[in-house]
């Protein structure tokens, strides 16, 4: 490889969302980077309650209570990144990575997004307890026959998080999901499983947390990023703060549009990926939508 093609190539780094956490996140950069440590322990006074404990120490269980994880979640991404001295050319998250993204590209202080990411939480469990709902994992269809069996179900049923090619989350009232999965098993679908979650996230049925959050993220002081955010609405890059925010607010009820996320993305010419935070779910995805570029995952130093 030549000095002029690696200075051409660009370089996006994705965030995780909810389900990649684990016990231990996130303790290497608290114990070997004081900047890291002041961040942690910030974290621990706006949220009223020590998450660190919990994240290094604590049981699997406790890590999974709403409150914990998608704030933990976060923190490791934010300040892992912070950690590594990221500079990317573009950014995007999953779900609620998008919140660690717009904070890595500084489009909300660290301080704004972590106040915004634990409101979230609160909002999506209530909702969740006013609305039962579920999700399903379809493997092995493509979009559009998922969303054509989603449609002719007499009740609240969509596609949630579009994945990869094959790979597609439905979500709604548990009944629909259900007579979903059992329709599209029979249209040849290789799977389609019920996901251990505890509401319709990403749907309709999340409309009251929707609200709810619309008046936080409308109180929060949004900027210009220092580079493009690929937003989950649209799976388009946004530079301007109001539609950042305009995004954001509709993303709680609107499907993650992943699979087009990274097809744009390489389209605009970004070949390399780099997954800030716990796991290597948003790695194998990446490599899933497009086998021409390079991906890995950074959840420790």
């Amino acid at each position: 490889m030549t000095y002029t093609t690696f200075m051409n190539m660009k370089h996006a780094y994705v965030f995780p969302g909810q389900g990649s956490q684990a016990v231990g996140m996130g303790k290497d950069i608290y114990d070997n980077v004081p900047e890291a440590k002041e961040l942690f322990e910030k974290a621990n006074e706006i949220l009223g309650f020590r998450i660190t404990d919990i994240m290094f120490a604590g049981t699997p269980e406790e890590l999974k209570e709403t409150k914990v994880t998608q704030p933990a979640v976060f923190l490791h991404s934010v300040i892992l990144a912070k950690a590594l001295g990221v500079k990317p050319d573009a950014v995007a998250g999953h779900s609620l990575g998008e919140f660690s993204a717009l904070v890595v590209a500084g489009a909300l202080s660290f301080e704004d997004g972590l106040k915004l990411v634990s409101k979230r939480a609160m909002a999506m469990q209530r909702c969740c307890e006013q609305q039962p709902g579920g999700m399903a994992a379809v493997l092995g269809l493509d979009d559009k026959t998922v969303e054509e069996v989603c449609a002719s179900i007499d009740g609240v049923v969509v596609g949630a998080n579009y994945n990869c090619p094959g790979q597609l989350v439905i979500s709604g009232a548990n009944a629909a999901v259900d007579e979903a999965c059992e329709k599209l098993k029979a249209a040849g679908a290789r799977r389609a499983l019920r996901l251990p979650v505890g509401g319709a996230f990403h749907s309709p049925l999340m409309e009251p947390a929707r609200q709810e959050l619309e008046a936080a993220i409308a109180e929060a002081e949004f900027m210009t990023p220092s580079c493009p955010v690929y937003q989950n609405v649209d799976a388009q890059p946004y530079t301007e703060a109001e539609a950042i925010k305009k995004n954001l607010i509709a993303q709680l009820t609107a499907p993650v549009r992943w699979t087009q996320i990274v097809e744009n993305m390489v389209a605009d010419g970004f070949d390399t990926f780099t997954e800030v935070g716990p796991g290597n779910v948003l790695q194998g995805l990446v490599t899933k939508v497009s086998r021409e570029v390079t991906a890995e995952s950074k959840a420790t130093l």
